[in-house]
């Protein structure tokens, strides 16, 4: 039940965060003063800790979904298939955050 309920949370969030990525788009193509603004915005400790729960609701909603997709063919129904299929979920969308996120600060892309 738990991870139907973040399912859905995270699809909302995502569908929030892909209105900032809007925002910065059109800040770009406003141009370099436009851009700047919103790199300092998106840059501040604020904005980096959206950033990093955006990409861990994107991680868990794949996750999620793929685990659905699996349960849609008809396997892992059983109560013990389903809370461990639950819990690779939200483990598999950590370490694919932590990865994701150890890339980006180790290539300097945060800066």
């Amino acid at each position: 039940m738990v991870t139907s309920i973040t399912h859905r949370a995270t699809g909302i969030a995502l569908a929030v965060g892909s209105l900032v990525v809007v925002y910065g788009l059109l800040q770009l193509a406003a141009g370099e003063a436009g851009f700047h603004s919103f790199r300092q915005l998106i840059g501040s400790p604020g904005g980096m800790i959206l950033l990093l729960g955006w990409s861990w609701a994107l991680f868990f909603h794949l996750c999620n979904g793929i685990r659905h997709l699996i349960q849609d063919a008809g396997l892992g129904y059983e109560i013990s298939q389903f809370v461990r299929s639950s819990w690779l979920s939200v483990a598999g969308s950590i370490v694919l955050t932590v990865l994701v996120w150890a890339y980006v600060l180790m290539a300097g892309g945060a800066a």
